[in-house]
């Protein structure tokens, strides 16, 4: 057993569970210090595993990292995604209005600020909202942190509908926000789409962009490839969607049939998208009129 792996694959399902670790912990019967040992990868027993499996209402070969991954919430498809991303040496998304690695410090402080505005609305359970945001805006920055150090390649081909949706709605566009914090979220949004159409223009070594010629596929996608294996991720969550949403369930496979299908999407998607300063320009059109 890849005792490290199935330590990954134990934190993301506690954070998906919505159980605190010394629940877990208690119901398993070991100290929470124990179980953050087996999430670093510590030696883990068979039974143990079954065990957990029970408790997180999980598949045992899922928690081996056999078979398909399902999560309904956003924290923990965040975390297995920071998770693969730590080893990823090339990244391709296929989906989506802006590529989340390379946005700004002001998106996420925008993020941040959204949400904490959206805790504190009356009915909202304000502690419970808060720590589920807090998770996930953890997990987002170190995703970021992971991608600064390490660089991998990355092809994003984002949809046109999207795109221009963001820049109608601004960044979390989902959520119910005063009109200042709405102004502001609007005005973010469109900074990060300049900064896309000056990366289209420039290409950077190792980051490539494309817009969509086609309809964005029904369910977006994102394929990770390290030396020796490949994982795919069809994802309904956005970076900046509500923490606490189950607004559909996210997938996560190694598995080569369905690595392939979804490989031969997007290479069809990359050989059709408008690329370079066409695509740039496509952006700065957009930017145009939304601003007129």
């Amino acid at each position: 057993m890849r005792f490290a792996e199935i330590g990954q694959q134990l934190r993301a399902y506690r954070l998906e569970s919505g159980l605190r670790a010394e629940e877990i912990a208690a119901r398993l019967g070991v100290s929470r210090a124990a179980l953050y040992r087996y999430e670093k990868g510590e030696v883990i027993k068979l039974d143990t595993v079954k065990r957990l499996a029970e408790l997180l209402k999980v598949s045992p070969l899922s928690l081996l990292g056999i078979g398909v991954e399902y999560y309904s919430r956003s924290v923990g498809y965040f975390e297995r995604i920071r998770q693969i991303e730590e080893s990823a040496d090339q990244v391709l998304q296929a989906y989506g209005s802006c590529l989340y690695l390379t946005t700004s410090d002001a998106f996420d402080a925008t993020m941040a600020d959204g949400l904490n505005e959206v805790a504190n609305l009356p009915g909202t359970d304000t502690a419970a909202f808060r720590t589920n945001a807090d998770q996930v805006l953890g997990i987002l920055a170190a995703r970021k942190r992971t991608y600064a150090q390490r660089r991998p390649g990355i092809i994003a081909i984002l949809s046109p509908p999207s795109i221009q949706s963001f820049l109608s709605l601004g960044v979390l566009g989902g959520l119910k926000l005063s009109d200042a914090l709405r102004v502001r979220c609007r005005r973010v949004a469109a900074a990060e789409v300049q900064h896309i159409a000056d990366l289209m223009e420039t290409e950077p070594m190792g980051l490539q962009f494309g817009l969509l010629a086609s309809s964005e596929p029904a369910s977006g996608f994102s394929i990770f490839r390290t030396r020796d294996r490949a994982t795919l991720a069809a994802n309904p969550f956005h970076a900046d969607s509500m923490p606490s949403a189950q607004t559909g369930v996210s997938m996560i496979t190694g598995a080569d049939e369905a690595i392939a299908a979804h490989q031969r999407v997007a290479e069809s998607m990359w050989r059709d998208a408008v690329k370079g300063p066409t695509a740039a320009a496509q952006l700065r059109e957009m930017l145009t009129i939304r601003n007129s």
